[in-house]
C-alpha cells in the first residue's frame, strides 16, 4: 500500500510541477514536445498507482504473476530497443549541433517512452508463449 500511495504522489507532484513550468515558459516546439512525453509518462504512473488501488480495495493481489510477467516482458524488450536508441543518439551527437545533456535528456526521456510503448503494445497483444 506504501509503494501505490507513493507511485500516486509522485505523479502527483511531477504533474503540478509541469504546470507550473508550462504556465511560467512560453512553449517552444521542443517543449510542447516535452510536456506531452511527461505528460504520457505521468499517465502511465497514475494508470499503475489507481489499478493497485483498485485491486487493494477489492483485496485482491496488487501485483499478480500476470502483472509482473507483463512488467518483465516489456522491460526486457524496452532494454533491447533502447540499446539501438542510443545507438542512434551516438551516430546523431557527431552530426548536429545540439548540447550533450539535451541529446541524453532526449534519450533518457525516448527510454521511458520505448518501455510505456511496449508496455502497452504487450498489454494489448498478450503474452505469446515461447
Amino acid at each position: 500500500m506504501k509503494k501505490t500511495i507513493l507511485i500516486l504522489i509522485i505523479s502527483a507532484l511531477v504533474l503540478i510541477t509541469l504546470i507550473i513550468w508550462a504556465v511560467n515558459k512560453p512553449g517552444t516546439t521542443t517543449d510542447i514536445i516535452s510536456i506531452i512525453i511527461v505528460v504520457l509518462l505521468v499517465g502511465l504512473g497514475l494508470y499503475a498507482g489507481i489499478s493497485r488501488l483498485i485491486s487493494f480495495k477489492k483485496k485482491e493481489a496488487m501485483e499478480d504473476e500476470l502483472t509482473k510477467t507483463i512488467m518483465t516482458k516489456a522491460s526486457s524488450y524496452a532494454f533491447y530497443v533502447s540499446i539501438y536508441l542510443w545507438l542512434l543518439i551516438m551516430y546523431i551527437s557527431d552530426k548536429t549541433s545540439l548540447e550533450t545533456h539535451s541529446l541524453i535528456g532526449g534519450g533518457i526521456a525516448g527510454m521511458a517512452l520505448i518501455f510505456l510503448i511496449s508496455w502497452i503494445a504487450i498489454k494489448m497483444f498478450g503474452i505469446k508463449s515461447e
